[in-house]
């Protein structure tokens, strides 16, 4: 897929993400956080459904599915 082709976002970040010190934060910061993090992943289940019907579209046309 095209892309694949293109360079990803460093993964560091959410590397970083997951060691930093939550202690320094209020709970309404924490609970902001958290918000923000579920508003992600729904967006990320949005694209890896997008991706796999585009791929399943693909494989249908070229017959390459069964």
């Amino acid at each position: 897929m095209f892309e694949d082709l293109e360079p990803r976002p460093s993964r560091d970040v959410l590397t970083a993400l997951t060691r930093e010190d939550l202690d320094a934060y209020s709970v309404e910061d924490l609970k902001a956080r958290i918000l923000t993090l579920e508003n992600e992943i729904e967006r990320a289940k949005a694209a890896i459904q997008t991706k796999t019907a585009k791929k399943s579209a693909a494989d249908a046309f070229f017959n390459l599915g069964g």
